[in-house]
């Protein structure tokens, strides 16, 4: 819970920082694409179709497979991250998202997070994560909304914990 309250004010401090850099470029994006995200989300919440993945790595190894579409698949958490926020072509500002990282369910012996799977959250749905530690199951439900840099792009709109890797620490 520490660790996690922790790194919480380490993205609110990354999160001001960008802020201050970013704030010409974000208000613009903003101003053009919150009626393209309000008519996403009216879109989602009325077509509740997902394409059930067995590994996130479908998704990596042909993401224009699945652009502009619902997916929904089973993972490590790994951490939460800035990786892939405030970048133009897939812009999704840091004061309103954070990235997720997951583990790379091809690698055993070590873990390594798939970098490749730009995934974001709105900050406000992460307070009912509190308990959410790196190796707990999630299920993430989600849309592909770019290929940028040939890679997957996508927004969570679900995130649910199936298991937790260390139940004590959850308890608490």
């Amino acid at each position: 819970m520490k660790k996690f309250i922790k790194k919480i004010k380490i993205l609110t401090i990354i999160a001001a920082t960008g802020l201050f850099f970013t704030v010409n470029v974000n208000a613009y994006a903003a101003n053009n694409t919150s009626a393209d995200n309000s008519k996403q989300q009216t879109q989602t919440q009325t077509d509740a179709h997902y394409i059930k993945l067995t590994s996130p790595l479908q998704l990596v190894n042909s993401p224009s497979q699945y652009l502009d579409k619902n997916v929904e698949f089973t993972a490590k958490f790994n951490k939460f991250s800035t990786l892939g926020l405030d970048y133009p072509p897939a812009q999704r500002a840091s004061q309103t998202y954070t990235g997720v990282l997951i583990e790379r369910d091809d690698v055993k012996k070590h873990v390594i997070p798939l970098s490749e799977l730009k995934m974001f959250i709105k900050i406000e749905k992460l307070k009912k994560f509190t308990d959410l530690a790196s190796g707990d199951k999630i299920e993430i439900k989600g849309k592909v909304f770019s290929t940028a840099l040939g890679d997957p792009w996508l927004d969570i709109e679900e995130l649910s914990i199936i298991e937790h890797v260390n139940t004590e620490s959850s308890k608490n």
